[in-house]
């Protein structure tokens, strides 16, 4: 599945830093506003245990884990809406991601210049929250226009379509993101055809200094009790120390640097988990001696949508799914065992697939 995730903030936030960490792609990271002017795009593998499990078990020719795309997009500043800064280009590219990841600063440090001059995470939230709504607002009028023209022709639906469309305006005026407006099913239906900024579900990410990566600061209190009528989460990393483990060469030496400043995985880790859970995925494994793999779905497919991202001949000529529970084939060890003890489950069309399942498809076509 190809699913993007875009990393979006003030200019000199550490957008293009953590990036770097994430994704060990080098892009650009400079202490002037617009250093990223296009955006720069590289795959991140999502961290799984389970997957090393697995492996380790299975022993196979091959380990393949599942991968984001992530998108550092171009820095932000008022009146991006209106094409100030490199705002039409970065709310060009916000609407081709799946979801936003928000990097707010919330460090002190004289050598970083601040775009507006010192540090307020809130405010600079707002800035971008502001920019957001306005464009969504613009193109929420444009459809309306049309919509009301439809109207006119007195069918029902298109009365229905301008009320909903007023009410989607109505709720981004009063500064409430797309994504938290109550619709029906119709609003949502609508509301999804727009593609509107504010509709992407969105993490936030607060970058401190090092003393504050474990229990925040001053800046991260005030921050999450503004957004914490939002329902998103918000984690705490500190870009520099992402940098510095991105550079050391081997597992062991990266798990030591950790541990000393009282960690106990990498800040990036978390980030690219919580993206993974902000689009609804979830991950099933198939397990062989030729390649252990973690594939990515959406919560909630069914068996023969699932088969569908191995190969689209396996969801058209679906028979069954034989399907292990992971913690049935860690516990018992190998799929032979897991057959013998008769926990192998044999699945059909309507069998919805669950986080961690291990299985293996039988097709005809």
């Amino acid at each position: 599945m190809a699913l993007k995730c875009g990393i979006v903030g003030l200019p000199n936030v550490g957008k293009s830093t953590l990036f770097n960490a994430l994704t060990s792609a080098k892009a650009l990271a400079a202490n002037y506003p617009f250093a990223t002017k296009d955006p720069n795009v590289g795959m991140i593998t999502v961290p799984d245990p389970r997957l090393d499990k697995l492996s380790e078990l299975v022993n196979p020719q091959k380990v393949q884990p599942t991968t984001i795309e992530i998108v550092d997009i171009a820095g932000l500043i008022k009146g991006a809406s209106k094409g100030e800064g490199l705002g039409n280009q970065f709310l060009a590219n916000i609407r081709e991601v799946d979801a936003i990841v928000h990097v707010v600063r919330c460090f002190e440090d004289p050598n970083v210049v601040h775009v507006d001059g010192d540090v307020n995470p809130i405010r600079d939230k707002g800035t971008i929250d502001t920019e957001l709504l306005l464009k969504d607002m613009e193109t929420v009028e444009k459809r309306l226009e049309k919509l009301r023209k439809q109207a006119k022709g007195g069918k029902k639906e298109d009365q229905k379509g301008v009320a909903l469309g007023e009410q989607i305006l109505a709720g981004l005026e009063s500064e409430i993101p797309a994504r938290a407006i109550e619709l029906d099913e119709a609003g949502q239906e609508l509301l999804k055809d727009m593609l509107l900024l504010t509709a992407k579900p969105i993490l936030y990410v607060c970058n401190v200094d090092e003393d504050s990566v474990i229990n925040g600061n001053e800046y991260t209190e005030q921050f999450k009790t503004a957004v914490a009528n939002e329902n998103a989460e918000v984690i705490y990393i500190s870009a520099g120390i992402e940098a510095d483990v991105a550079e050391l060469e081997s597992k062991e030496e990266r798990m030591e640097f950790l541990a000393d400043l009282g960690l106990e995985e990498p800040g990036v880790n978390r980030v690219i988990q919580a993206c993974y859970k902000l689009l609804d995925l979830i991950t099933y494994f198939t397990a062989g001696e030729k390649e252990v793999r973690a594939w990515t779905i959406r919560d909630g497919w069914k068996a023969p949508a699932a088969a569908g991202v191995i190969h689209t001949d396996f969801e058209k000529g679906f028979i069954r799914a034989e399907v292990i529970k992971y913690n049935d084939y860690v516990t018992l060890g190998s799929e032979a065992a897991v057959k013998e003890a008769g926990k192998m489950g044999v699945e059909g069309k309507e069998y919805v697939v669950t986080d961690g399942d291990v299985m293996h498809f039988r097709f005809n076509v």
